[in-house]
């Protein structure tokens, strides 16, 4: 049986009561996230014989928020039935084989917190919620019943396996009832004891209560004599019951007597080598199980996840026994959740319990000890890595804050996983092992942090003390570079550590030394390369592996590739246009030596491009080159690629991982998908491919899951298109949504969705984490991976261009409404509140002395003595008497008419009520009037209730006091977010550079400028610091005009026109052009108008593209090229022999004379439209022409771009012929015939035959006057290349079922002919397909009427050329390499397969399918299997391998430098003419054919073929 893809599953669900369960013969299901995991268990595993037998077989999916309760249907027959309850309200039902559901219901308005399957009623489920409403759902009658017996939380619910009708429920305050559900839920008993959450309850498996000898509980209420029975209630005919509870408890309930009868107290467990962490005592949960075959006996959790099985028998002693006592390290580390008995096929008794350390884990209940342990992840699988000298360890950097390293290789356990935790503590987005250092593993993590891992020990992991200010994207070892290379050998490491982050920095740290500083590489890049503009965002690192070359990916889609040592840059690509995620160096032990130099890129776009770079590396050019051609383009991703691997095991195999939620291998050199991975539910984050087995790859996702899979098993080769995507979107969508975090938002800043989602920013991945414990985060804080918000966070929408909004007012506006109650929100409401805010202006203003003026408004008595009390006062000659001055307190509204100090105690009482009441205002004004300004401005500040007025006369009180007051009110309304007031406020007090500073850093970019241009001198550095921050910021957003005009505005052109074109449309590309054109980057311009006129080229807007190229002198070669391509495209446009007629072109009005041969059409157009007549000019073209290069085609090249190519080397050939070079000429035709004979292209190379040759090569063999001049062979294989092309269709011509009269044959009675025009045949390159295969059937009889012309027989005899004794033995010889390097490359695959099969001790019956799949992919198509030839040694065939490249080394340079028309072909197809027309061609031309066939058809290819004509 072929292996299953293997899957390390996510983790179990915390703090559930019921979310795992298990059923006789050997399946365990478990909730995890959204959905439910089964594993079979036991011999129906069909595991590998040696490792433990369970294995992940499926899941169930269908929720859409986390699964709270699973229970297994336990009634035989129906053990394929079971019941999921779910946050989003629904109570599903599910058939495990088919996973599929049954029906559902969604009865329940509240959180579901329990379920049950009923163990005696086979069709019912009950389930309870937070608010305490239990469902009885009956599944056979679709009947549901509601229970309603407490108002409190639901934590547990247990239906009796004696009794159908009764339900144990444990509430979350410590209640325990029993109900009975044919009463309408009355409840039978009470059970008080626990005063904490009940979290497990566990009915005792036999019934009657004669099982257990218990005494009463010793501090029992009632005593009853002898422990007898008192009479029952019909029904309940005793049984015990158990609960475990928070409160450290498990109590045994007797339901005869309604009572406990027996406590157990958990104990403390030391762990060895320590004490109980202060934190274990305040997180438990208790879970129970009651074995069935041992009523005596019940299983515990306990404390730090330790197992216990108690000994029910002596009440009187609490006797227990730890389950895997004896062997270190094997129970869990973290409290336990849930604990599942289960039966396996050959009865074995088990347990399976799952805990918060994220195992699952197995134990035999006869030995009480540990049978195997499944992981899981807790988190996002954001990185893989195969460790390069332990082969076989996968690292694994999880979103739960831990490292998994996992033994894929070992022998007795399919998860031999390793977790580390210690000084993690966030996610771990980066991994990568040291090259040569045995278990050196480096790690980044989210907030910045790298690190470095000893796995061999148990030390914790040293941390470098430079952090990243961001996610940790990326981490390679590479060689060191300046400051760090200085030095002896023995003083600085062989190879340092990089690290790319999303700030955009690439640091190089010191492995040897993590607590120094690491470098920021950018200083020595600028320094080596003298760059003075803004370097890129970096978000990507890959070393080639040879530790010579240097790849950095940017932001802008732009790739640098620099040398060492001192890092300069040799070239830059600029193919993706968005952020670059991954970048992969081809491995370095590959068949050709050069595929090495091979580096394959994906960003944000969903493309992957493949370049070549080993002539700019070998070249080492003086000046940067610019690569804007890939090599091969990999398309069929619909979103964006996060991660590449090369294979180690194949030549040019690649594997992506993308967003749309597969994964993808593609054949990178033929540009082909062959296999499509589909097995995550999410985004894929991470690919590996097995360092062994050349069939597996690993893949991880943030589906919380990591799947190992094989490639000969997947059904799809191509990713998902159009409505297969759709589905799986809908899949990812069952996912469950991010719960919002709890925690407070500046009210100014509500990014709206728009801005979350705008695909221009980088993804970090960085959601924020909750809270760490242990360094494993809890499980719901891993969310989606999402945008960051946006910095600039008051830009309310997110237009393309935003010209017309300004986003900062607008977030002042929001910020008014949130903050400032009292100002009308919207002027419709304010229109409706009209009356009202009349009868206000209506009212008498506050007094400002209320409180005395009621006291004036007492009874008459009262205010007689008033006027007593104050004559008493003002008219004693003495000091007033205790009673008078006690009456003056009492009485402070006589202030008025008594003394200041009086008065100032009235104005005191007066302010302190206005504060009381809620009217500061009236309170300051009151201390003014008493002239205490200073006092009142110190208040309102300490009580942030300064107000314009009051700072408006705090000059009053002196020029430091307003200052004072100025800078409170500008931080007081900060606090309010109203920061452009704010900063008007510090204007006012000439702080000019604050009030910049307190816009800039609250994202107010506009209005910080505005202040700084009208300031600040025209030269300040804040100034362009302004611009380039804000340009930033819009750039990220994707508001490229207005970052471009920032970066004008900050002198930096060469940024503004690189921004203009990150859009990557033609409008935009020929702005980026045009400006820097206009600021005199004239580099940039050229390439950048380049690039526009390639996207109008796709568009066919041939107006618009020559346009484009006008703005550059220096492209004026390539106008050329693409008005000769505009002729060539509208000339087989004509013939309708382009792919199909389109309508949209716009070409341009120049003269389209249709006398004259295509050349001549050219030179007229190129002199009319271009002004191009004198030698100079068509020199100066020619020069600039000859310097771009293209790759070489294959049969995967689109064809606009394989006619731009073509047209190029055309270009260059009219060039020359122009200058009268005519060895150039032939070299140019040359080559572009040869792009359309790789492409396989026959109509377009015929196309260039009659374009550029229409009467045949003689006129250019004329032209050539030295017979023997290097260009000899070039023009030689020209003409055989002519002559191949016309043999074709001259045999075509006669492979019609009634051939017509042509230019080569004369029919001597006219049949009826065949309307159809000779057949097309794209896409043939006879090199590369089986030539028997390309060729059309013959017609079976001859026609007897066909004569030969006589250009017919000229053309036969011409045929001579092709039969070339040198070519032939050449081609040979390198069809014998290529088949000896095909069979090499075979025996290895299979040397390793055998390996493999070794090292895994598999039987030979699992790996057969998996080797004939190997093999009937390595094969090529064209071997057919009856041609197989028996084994060949390695010594024959390193001896042919030998004897044939020392035949080629005797051919001279000048034949192997130019290609030739296969001669065995051409041999195949006159033999066939000869055999089906007798006497066209000579018969020493077939003898001479049958001679080379039989002399050179020795290789597979052509052995069949010289059978049958040869015999």
């Amino acid at each position: 049986m072929a292996q299953e893809p293997r899957t390390l599953p996510p983790s179990p669900n915390w703090y559930c009561s019921r979310c795992s369960d298990a059923v006789p013969g050997g399946l365990f299901g478990f909730a995890a996230r959204t959905s439910v995991f089964l594993v079979r268990v036991g011999p129906g595993a069909d595991a590998i014989p040696g490792t433990p037998p369970f294995r992940v077989i499926g899941e169930l999916v269908g929720h859409t928020e986390r699964v709270s309760g699973f229970t297994f249907c336990h009634h035989p027959g129906q053990y394929n039935l079971c019941a999921t309850s779910s946050d989003d309200g629904t109570v599903k039902i599910w058939d495990v084989e088919t996973k599929t559901v049954v029906t559902e219901h969604a009865l329940h308005q509240h959180t579901i917190s329990a379920l049950h399957w009923s163990p005696r009623v086979k069709d019912l489920i009950v389930s309870g919620d937070e608010k305490g409403v239990v469902f009885c759902y009956w599944l056979n009658r679709n009947d549901s019943q509601h229970l309603f017996i407490e108002p409190r939380t639901i934590f547990c619910l247990t239906c009796s396996p004696h009794h159908e009708d009764l339900v144990a429920i444990g509430y979350k305050d410590g209640i325990v009832v029993i109900i009975d559900i044919s009463k309408k839920g009355e409840v039978i008993h009470r059970l008080r004891g626990h005063d904490d959450e009940i979290h497990s309850v566990a009915w005792c498996p036999l019934p009657g209560e004669d099982c257990l000898s218990i005494n009463q509980e010793e501090n029992s209420e009632a005593e009853i004599p002898n422990g007898k029975v008192i009479a029952q209630t019909p029904g309940t005919k005793g049984c015990y019951l158990a609960t475990g509870s928070k409160d450290q408890t498990i109590r045994i309930w007797s339901c005869s007597r309604g009572r406990g009868v027996m406590t157990l107290k958990l104990p403390f467990l030391k762990r060895r080598g320590g004490g109980i962490d202060p934190t274990v005592k305040e997180r438990l949960w208790l879970t129970l199980h009651w074995p069935k075959d041992q009523p005596t006996q019940l299983v515990s959790s306990c404390f730090g996840g330790e197992l216990l099985l108690w000994d029910l028998t002596q009440s009187w002693r609490r006797k227990y026994t730890l389950f895997s006592a004896s062997s270190e390290g094997q129970n869990h580390s973290r409290i336990v959740f849930n604990l599942c008995p289960l039966q396996t096929e050959d009865d074995k008794q088990l347990l399976l319990s799952t805990s918060m350390d994220r195992d699952v884990k197995c134990w035999d209940m006869a030995t009480l000890e540990c049978c195997w342990t499944l992981p899981s992840l807790g988190g996002f699988a954001y990185s893989l890595a195969f460790s390069p000298v332990d082969t076989g360890c996968l690292a694994i950097g999880v979103g739960d804050g831990m490292i998994r390293v996992w033994n894929t290789l070992s022998m007795k356990n399919n998860y031999d996983v390793k977790n580390f935790w210690q000084g993690v503590k966030s996610k771990v987005t980066a991994l990568c092992w040291h090259p040569t250092k045995e278990g050196c593993l480096a790690f980044g993590t989210d907030d910045g942090k790298v690190g470095l891992y000893d796995t061999y020990s148990n030390k914790p992991p040293q941390i470098s003390s430079t952090y990243h200010k961001k996610t940790v994207y990326t981490l390679a070892w590479g060689p060191p570079v300046p400051p760090m290379a200085f030095g002896g050998e023995g003083d600085r490491p062989s190879l340092t550590l990089y690290s790319c982050g999303g700030e955009g920095t690439v640091l190089q740290h010191n492995p040897w030394k993590l607590s120094g500083e690491a470098f920021d590489i950018n200083k020595l890049i600028r320094d080596t390369n003298s760059i003075k503009y803004k370097l890129p965002v970096h978000t990507e690192i890959s070393w080639k592996a040879d530790g010579k070359i240097m790849a950095l990916g940017n932001e802008d889609g732009s790739i640098e590739i620099f040398k060492v040592p001192n890092l300069k840059l040799i070239c830059t690509i600029q193919q993706h246009h968005k952020l670059v995620n991954a970048i992969s160096w081809h491995h370095e032990h590959g068949s050709q030596p050069e595929l090495s130099y091979l580096m394959a890129s994906g960003s944000n776009n969903a493309v992957i491009y493949v370049h070549n770079l080993q002539t700019v590396i070998e070249s080492n050019p003086e000046s940067p080159v610019t690569i804007t051609e890939p090599y091969r383009t990999l398309s069929g991703h619909t979103a964006k690629i996060t991660r590449l691997a090369w294979s180690p095991h194949h030549d040019g195999r690649l594997v992506s991982a993308s967003y749309d939620g597969t994964a993808q291998v593609w054949d990178a050199l033929q540009e082909e998908p062959l296999y499509n991975f589909r097995g995550h539910r999410g985004r894929l984050l991470c690919v590996a491919w097995s360092p062994l087995d050349p069939d597996c790859i690993y893949s991880g996702a943030d589906d919380f899951c990591v799947y190992k899979w094989l490639t000969s098993m997947q059904e799809h080769s191509r990713p998902p298109q159009g409505k297969k995507s759709i589905e799986l979107e809908k899949k990812r969508l069952s996912q469950p949504k991010p719960k919002p975090k709890k925690k407070k938002k500046p009210t100014s800043r509500v990014p709206t969705k728009q801005e979350l989602c705008d695909g221009n920013e980088e993804e970090s991945i960085k959601e924020s984490s909750g809270p760490v414990e242990n360094g494993v985060s809890d499980q719901e804080t891993e969310e989606e991976v999402r945008e960051p918000e946006p910095p600039c966070g008051d830009t309310p929408t997110v237009s393309k261009e935003p010209v017309t909004c300004t986003p900062a007012s607008l977030g002042l506006e929001k910020s008014k409404v949130t903050i400032n109650n009292k100002v009308p929100v919207l002027k419709k409401e304010a229109s409706k509140e009209k009356p009202e805010a009349l009868i206000i202006k209506k009212r008498k203003a506050r007094s400002m002395l209320p409180l005395s003026t009621s006291l004036d408004h007492r009874s008459k008595e009262e205010l007689h003595q008033d006027c007593l009390v104050l004559a008493t006062a003002k008219h004693s000659k003495a000091e007033p008497s205790e009673d008078v001055s006690a009456d003056l307190e009492e009485r402070f509204h006589l202030g008025l008419f008594t003394d200041r100090a009086t008065l100032y105690r009235m104005i005191d009482a007066e302010g302190k009520g206005h504060l009381e009441n809620g009217h500061p205002e009236l309170y300051h004004q009151l201390m003014l009037w008493k002239g205490d300004l200073k006092g009142v401005l110190q208040t309102a500040a300490e009580r942030g209730e300064l107000t314009d007025n009051l700072v408006a006369m705090a000059p009053v009180a002196g020029y430091h006091v307003w200052l004072w007051a100025v800078e409170a009110f500008a931080k007081q309304l900060c606090f309010q977010d109203q920061y452009v007031k704010a900063a008007s406020h510090l204007l006012s007090i000439h702080k000019v550079y604050e009030a910049i500073e307190l816009l800039k850093s609250n994202h107010f970019y506009r209005e910080a400028i505005a202040i700084a241009k009208a300031r600040l001198r025209p030269e300040d550095p804040i100034l362009r610091d302004l611009y380039l921050s804000w340009g930033a910021i819009l750039e990220k957003d994707g508001h490229y005009a207005l970052a471009a005009k920032c970066y004008l505005g900050a002198t930096s052109a060469y940024d503004a026109a690189k921004v203009l074109a990150k859009k990557g449309d033609a409008a935009s590309l020929r702005t980026a052009a045009e400006l820097a054109s206009i600021v005199g980057e004239s580099e940039l311009s050229a390439s950048l108008a380049l690039r526009c006129a390639q996207e109008l080229l796709m568009a066919r807007n041939w107006v618009g593209a020559q346009e484009a190229l006008q703005l550059h002198e220096s492209l004026k070669g390539q106008r050329l090229v693409f008005c000769l391509l505009e002729l060539l495209s509208k000339q087989l446009e004509e013939k309708q022999l382009s792919e199909g007629k389109s309508a949209s072109s716009s070409y341009n009005a120049w003269p389209s004379g249709s006398e004259g041969c295509f050349v001549e059409r050219v030179t007229a157009v190129w002199k009319s439209a271009f002004s191009l007549d004198s030698p100079e000019q068509y020199q100066a073209a020619l020069q600039q022409l000859q310097n771009i290069k293209y790759p070489s085609a294959t049969n995967n090249t689109p064809s606009k771009q394989l006619l731009l190519h073509i047209c190029h080397d055309l270009t260059l050939a009219v060039l020359s012929q122009q200058l009268a070079s005519w060895d150039m000429a032939v070299e140019g035709l040359l080559r572009a015939v040869m792009q359309s004979y790789d492409s396989g292209n026959f109509t377009i190379m015929q196309e260039v035959h009659s374009a550029f040759l229409p009467e045949g090569c003689d006129h250019l063999r004329d032209r050539l006057s030295d017979h023997e001049s290097p260009t000899t062979p070039a023009f030689k294989s020209l003409e055989a290349f002519f002559i191949y092309g016309r043999l074709y269709e001259f045999w075509w011509s006669l492979s019609r079922p009634c051939p017509e009269s042509s230019i080569w044959i004369r029919a001597v009675h006219r049949r009826t002919t065949s309307v159809e025009q000779s057949q097309q045949v794209d896409n043939v390159s006879p090199e590369e397909t089986d030539p028997k295969a390309s060729q059309p059937e013959p017609s079976k009889t001859p026609e007897p009427d066909v004569k030969l012309t006589e250009e017919g027989e000229q053309m036969l005899n011409t045929c001579k050329e092709l039969i070339s004794e040198k070519h032939a033995s050449l081609q040979n010889s390198q069809r014998t390499i290529a088949e000896v390097q095909e069979t090499l490359a075979e025996m290895i695959r299979q040397h390793q397969k055998s390996q493999l099969c070794k090292s895994t001790a598999s039987g030979p019956d699992k790996n057969e399918p998996e080797r004939e799949a190997e093999e009937s992919l390595s094969s090529p198509q064209s071997q057919r299997k009856e041609e197989k030839n028996e084994a060949v040694s390695l010594p024959e065939l390193t001896k042919r391998l030998t004897e044939a490249n020392e035949r080629i080394a005797k051919f001279p340079e000048s034949i192997k430098t130019w290609p030739f028309p296969d001669v065995l072909e051409c041999c195949l197809i006159l033999l066939h003419i000869g055999s089906q027309f007798p006497g066209f061609v000579t018969q020493e031309m077939q003898q001479q054919a049958q001679e080379f066939l039989l002399k050179y058809g020795n290789t597979k290819v052509y052995k069949r073929q010289c059978q049958t004509l040869c015999t």
